[in-house]
């Protein structure tokens, strides 16, 4: 088996943040993968901003400050520009991204990108097609973000929920536009519909400060349409969201060219929630259109999809059911699985 080290600067987080509070996306991903490759028999360590070294199912954490070992049979960048060549010795070297790429152009990306070559991992076909055919890489890889067991594991059918939409992500991804067209058309037509919004800035643990202004505004304008149905909560830990995401009866998420994966629709797909969303960066590649849900060409659709699902009780089960059938197959070991193949011929 390999040695495997990754290393992150962003926010503080560790193996324990899934328990105790709301996680970003590129967070929990890495959590999945790098457990999921402890449970195949790697050696496994992440250097993050954690404040303390603990070691969580098989993976061990170590603060970055304490400095990166000079090899390992794989070393895995994630994000920053200057890790990219901070484990020189590792023999497989990979960057992984979760934005769409094109902040990589720019120079500080581009030089260590050239001298290391590591494989750039991205999460999707649209999250490939944001970096061009010219720019450096060893090699480039798709491996689609796993989705945690406990989404995947229920398969039991639902009776339909009472008319409740949700939306569980950053409120700058679309959620002010989806205020405007809840209070302008769904609303009016279905009044004892309610939209639940889990929402907020603790899921990016101090991260989105910089847009703590327009979160707070758009956080705002929900919190004023309580009359049109709109219910305001906190953001949840994962075994607190699951519940909720089963008691709802669709996830209404119109998207945003900034979003390469969604893990807040693959979840609800794979617990067989419904989705109305926007042909928008990722989100055709997590909703089945016409059969997990649908993908809306413009607001009017979207509004006439979701009153649909809200209402219709054999339209609802018929997509829930193909939710439960056809989505979350893909878990965090198959991603592991794939990231394996980097280690031969080792």
């Amino acid at each position: 088996m390999a040695v495997i080290i990754l290393a992150d600067d962003g926010v503080p987080f560790d193996g324990t943040s899934p328990d105790t509070g709301p996680l970003g996306g590129a967070e929990a991903a890495v959590i999945g993968l790098l457990e999921a490759l402890a449970a195949r028999g790697h050696t496994v360590t992440a250097y993050t901003r954690c404040t303390k070294a603990v070691a969580v199912r098989g993976v061990a954490w170590r603060p970055l400050g304490d400095g990166l070992p000079e090899s390992a049979d794989l070393y895995i960048a994630n994000r920053a520009h200057h890790l990219i060549a901070a484990c020189p010795a590792a023999r497989r070297q990979m960057f992984w991204i979760h934005n769409p790429a094109s902040y990589l152009l720019k120079l500080r990306y581009l030089l260590p990108l050239w001298r290391v070559k590591p494989v750039i991992v991205f999460s999707g076909a649209y999250h490939a097609s944001t970096y061009p055919a010219w720019a450096p890489a060893g090699a480039r890889k798709i491996v689609p973000y796993g989705l945690p067991d406990v989404f995947r594991q229920d398969k039991t059918e639902r009776p339909p929920p009472a008319p409740v939409a949700i939306f569980t992500s950053n409120p700058l991804r679309g959620l002010d536009g989806l205020l405007d067209l809840w209070a302008d058309r769904i609303h009016p037509a279905l009044p004892q519909a309610r939209f639940l919004i889990h929402s907020g800035l603790g899921t990016y643990r101090g991260g989105a400060d910089r847009h703590r202004a327009a979160m707070e505004a758009v956080l705002a304008k929900a919190q004023s349409l309580t009359a049109k149905g709109v219910i305001c909560r906190d953001p949840l830990p994962r075994a607190e969201l699951i519940p909720v995401l089963k008691a709802a009866r669709l996830m209404l998420y119109s998207g945003d060219v900034g979003e390469t994966f969604c893990l807040a629709v693959g979840e609800a797909q794979a617990l067989g929630l419904p989705a109305v969303v926007r042909p928008i960066g990722s989100l055709p590649e997590r909703v089945r259109d016409g059969q997990t849900g649908f993908v809306a060409r413009d607001d009017a659709a979207m509004a006439a999809w979701a009153m649909a699902l809200l209402s219709d009780d054999a339209l609802w089960s018929a997509q829930h059911s193909a939710a439960l059938a056809m989505q979350g197959a893909w878990g965090w070991d198959h991603a592991a699985a794939e990231i394996g193949t980097l280690l031969a011929p080792l």
